[in-house]
């Protein structure tokens, strides 16, 4: 009785690590979503900024700022990780745009308040950067153990499912294009 009753404890005692560990690295997973949400969240209140800043210098460019408002407008009512990816990357080529035509006015890229909008897009875009490595290698984390063997059965069996990873829509992953005649 005591052999089997040993036997009982090791086994929940099994169950309940690796039910933890599960619960440790699907919160881990969801904090570090929470942190790209802070930043892209710190990136669409910066742009209004920026914006006005250059609809000073640029403000025949109406089909820029256009484009940048209805991205930014995209990536702040997007819902889950795909959604948002495209949003975000949707955004990532306005800006482009938008710094295309800043290029055009060396006043503007002059402007202190301009210079100084732009840094701090800058870093943003490097936070944005980490944080979704961060994401996607918790979630990788998360899956390696959600599916291996033996932690596959308390996985199924306490319903953790798999997750998105924060990806980058394939038109993204093109060269880009530079033509210095124009």
């Amino acid at each position: 009785m005591l052999v089997f009753l040993i036997v009982v404890v090791v086994i929940a005692a099994w169950v309940v690590a690796i039910y933890n560990g599960l619960v440790v690295l699907r919160n881990r997973f969801e904090n570090a979503w929470s942190q790209i949400d802070v930043q892209l969240k710190r990136r669409t209140d910066l742009i209004p900024n920026l914006l006005e800043t250059v609809k000073g210098y640029a403000a025949h460019e109406k089909e820029v700022f256009t484009k940048v408002t209805e991205a930014r407008s995209a990536l702040v009512n997007a819902q889950g990780v795909q959604d948002q990816a495209q949003a975000n990357n949707m955004l990532t080529g306005a800006l482009k745009s938008l710094f295309a035509v800043a290029e055009a006015y060396p006043e503007l890229k002059a402007n202190q308040n301009f210079m100084m909008l732009q840094e701090e897009l800058s870093g943003t875009e490097s936070k944005i950067a980490y944080a979704r490595q961060f994401y996607n290698d918790t979630i990788l984390k998360y899956d390696n153990k959600r599916e291996k063997f033996p932690s596959n059965i308390i996985a199924n069996l306490f319903g953790f499912k798999d997750k998105e990873y924060f990806e980058v829509v394939e038109t993204d992953r093109e060269p880009v294009k530079v033509d210095f005649n124009s």
